[in-house]
C-alpha cells in the first residue's frame, strides 16, 4: 500500500478511538468514519486499476 494511504488509515483509527472515548468529541467519530471510507475507496481503486508507478 501507499505510505500516504497507511497514514490516512492510522489517522482514521486514532480519530475513531478518541471519538469513542470522549463524548464531547463525538464529531471526531464521524470524521474518522469519513476518512476511513475515503481511504478504503482509494485502496480499492488502486487494486482494481492495477499498481502503476507514477
Amino acid at each position: 500500500m501507499n505510505l500516504a494511504l497507511i497514514i490516512i488509515i492510522i489517522v482514521a483509527i486514532v480519530l475513531a478511538i478518541v471519538g469513542g472515548l470522549n463524548a464531547a468529541f463525538q464529531w471526531l467519530l464521524w470524521v474518522a468514519l469519513i476518512v476511513a471510507v475515503i481511504a478504503i475507496i482509494a485502496f480499492l481503486f488502486r487494486v482494481i486499476s492495477g499498481r502503476k508507478s507514477v
